[in-house]
């Protein structure tokens, strides 16, 4: 049937032609919209309103973006697992939510007061430019006009408006942190007794037929199965594949020097000191006269005797933090201060004071003292990385041509992949896989999505091109299988060393085991008998030593009443650990003091009220997910 289709292809094309121009003029346009499967079926609602497969897909893209952009080498494979998507998923419904809240409660920021976050919040500085704009090449680069990013901006500030009273309302006193963290940071004394798995395993020889018997355990064989494989060919197109192919003159290269000169130096910085009279630009006129004419005097003091500037701001600055040092704020970058501050700042010349400043916290007088940065690298000196950057824009604008390209031919031409790759000069690679990503895959060959194309019956059956799959952000990938092996059980000869080590392992465990729970009777019965313990140790959650997570918890759960006491914990690699505390001891106070446990306290307090907050607007807004959490994630605390 495939064949066929494939044969007549322009035949097929022409009768669905036929079936769906009359169709649109009895259906209309909405009709067919209703009957998409796939990018509009349903996958979450809130306040009635639908949340769609293809806004679900955009969400996992942002979503992997944005991790990759905070830790660019990070594998691959983690960013698609179905725990991942589900989280994507899990945040679009409370995007929803929020901004659900947000119009019932008429959350609407003004454009006034969105610039001024824009402009005064330090973690925009980057996106202003030294002559006081948006840095438009910045925000293109992750798809966005200045217009789109502050409707951006708008929309996250009014969901902030809607969690914010309740995260920011708890008030706590010092009693109750003060026993949560006690209790959680509680430390022990303790002497521990290692049943190495080492010290077992030297002393077993297990026989042939040991062997053969326990390779016949059905337990066992299914651990010494070879999984199922595919031996591929695969066909690469991204924008590194299509960077050495793009054509371009060196006048290009000199105009996109100049265009983006400020990347291609060192940026300029000031370092500043200030005396700060603070008057909210809200005050009442004659508080704030009061204060402008309490600056003028001390600008008047500073400008007789500008050796004074350092002590005049420890004396009257209002700047609880920079007052200490003299009022001295260290070097910053243009656009890291208030507009006001910062047009002053940099209009200044070095040990230059200046007239009173004023911005929304008040008076500033400011002394310039010193300037760094500012050099431009010549082009010579950069024509290498702008070469690689014009090259990288060029293959991007490329690209959407050639994944259109990619797509048809290898679908049009599915017994080979050598047309795709002739056309688009692409290489042609080959590997062996598995139906799962393996440890350290890599790149294509660790996306799920490849090798569930590569593993379906299609591709095994009739050993045809898959389809072009997205693999990562401007990469399509296609592969061809040209041979399978299935999974199979392998002769015990082929794994013969494997199987030793495995039984060996498992009566050497056994054995430690065993003696660790007869020491651990022993010491029971014996608390004073300390024989063959190590010397005493402190353990806490704070410091678990060489204590694995298990076997800490363990310790720290046991019955402390009646000291000494023991427990025995089994270790990770097979062998036991016995473990006699002799000693409660209080928090340690260098890990945490009162008034951080109190700050910590406040924070996860906050936090868990706007978790419960959140958890009450998706039930007031009918917030529904259609789709069923992973399991790891439906069973993680």
């Amino acid at each position: 049937m495939f064949d066929f289709v494939r044969q007549h292809n322009r035949l097929f094309q022409f009768i669905l032609l036929l079936l769906i121009l009359p169709s649109f003029a009895f259906v209309g346009m909405q009709g067919y919209t209703s009957m998409m499967g796939g990018a509009n079926a349903g996958v979450a609602s809130v306040d009635g309103r639908k949340i769609t497969q293809a806004e679900w897909d955009v969400a996992q893209r942002e979503q992997a973006n944005r991790i990759r952009s905070q830790s660019p080498n990070i594998d691959a494979k983690l960013l698609d697992t179905p725990e991942m998507k589900h989280k994507a998923l899990e945040g679009l419904v409370t995007e929803r939510t929020l901004q659900a809240a947000a119009d019932h409660q008429h959350f609407t920021p003004s454009p006034e007061a969105v610039n001024a976050r824009f402009w005064n919040d330090p973690q925009f500085a980057f996106l202003r430019n030294p002559d006081g704009t948006v840095n438009k090449a910045l925000l293109a680069a992750q798809g966005m006009t200045p217009s789109v990013f502050l409707e951006r901006l708008r929309q996250d500030y009014a969901l902030r408006q809607v969690t914010a009273p309740v995260e920011t309302a708890p008030v706590v006193g010092n009693s109750a942190p003060k026993l949560a963290f006690d209790a959680l940071l509680q430390q022990r004394e303790v002497q521990l007794q290692r049943f190495e798995l080492k010290d077992y395993a030297a002393k077993i020889n297990p026989s042939d037929a040991d062997l053969e018997a326990f390779y016949k355990e059905p337990a066992s064989a299914a651990k010494f199965q070879l999984p199922e494989s595919a031996q591929i060919q695969y066909l690469v197109l991204d924008v590194e594949a299509l960077k050495k192919d793009v054509k371009f003159t060196e006048d290009d290269l000199q105009t996109y020097y100049k265009e983006n000169a400020s990347r291609y130096g060192v940026p300029e910085e000031r370092r500043a000191s200030h005396i700060l009279i603070k008057a909210d630009r809200n005050a009442p006129a004659d508080e704030r006269a009061k204060a402008k004419a309490k600056a003028e005097e001390i600008l008047a003091q500073v400008r007789k005797n500008p050796a004074d500037f350092a002590a005049l701001a420890k004396k009257n600055s209002q700047d609880e933090g920079s007052a200490a040092n003299g009022g001295d704020l260290d070097f910053f970058g243009r656009g890291a201060m208030v507009k006001e501050f910062d047009a002053a700042v940099y209009a200044m010349k070095p040990g230059e004071i200046s007239n009173l400043v004023e911005t929304d916290f008040g008076y500033h007088i400011i002394q310039l003292t010193g300037v760094r940065g500012g050099e431009k690298k010549p082009f010579e000196a950069v024509r290498g990385e702008v070469e690689s950057e014009v090259r990288k824009q060029l293959a991007q604008r490329r690209y959407a041509e050639a994944a259109e390209q990619f797509g048809n031919l290898v679908y049009e031409q599915s017994d080979s992949l050598q047309p795709a790759a002739d056309k688009l000069k692409l290489q042609i690679q080959t590997a062996t896989v598995q139906r799962q990503p393996q440890a350290g895959a890599a790149g294509p060959l660790a996306s799920p999505k490849l090798l569930e194309a590569v593993f379906g019956a299609e591709a095994l059956r009739n050993k045809r091109n898959t389809e072009a799959v997205e693999t990562g952000p401007s990469q399509l990938v296609s592969a061809r299988v040209t041979q399978y092996s299935p999974a199979r059980v392998p002769p015990l000869a082929d794994v013969k060393d494997k199987v030793r080590e495995q039984l060996v392992k498992k009566l050497a465990s056994a054995e430690a085991k065993k003696a660790g729970e007869a020491r651990l009777a022993a010491l029971k019965a014996n608390p004073a008998d300390t024989a063959g313990l190590e010397p005493a140790t402190i353990v806490s959650r704070a410091k678990p030593q060489s204590l694995s997570r298990g076997q800490l918890e363990a310790v720290l759960g046991a019955d402390a009443a009646k000291l000494p006491t023991a427990v025995g914990v089994a270790a990770e690699d097979g062998g036991y650990v016995v473990v006699r505390i002799s000693q409660l001891l209080p928090r340690d106070a260098a890990v945490i003091d009162d008034k951080r446990a109190v700050q910590q306290y406040a924070n996860a307090w906050a936090r868990a009220e706007g978790q419960a907050y959140l958890a009450a607007l998706k039930s007031q807004y009918k917030a529904v997910l259609k789709v069923a959490a992973p399991a790891s994630a439906a069973s993680a605390p």
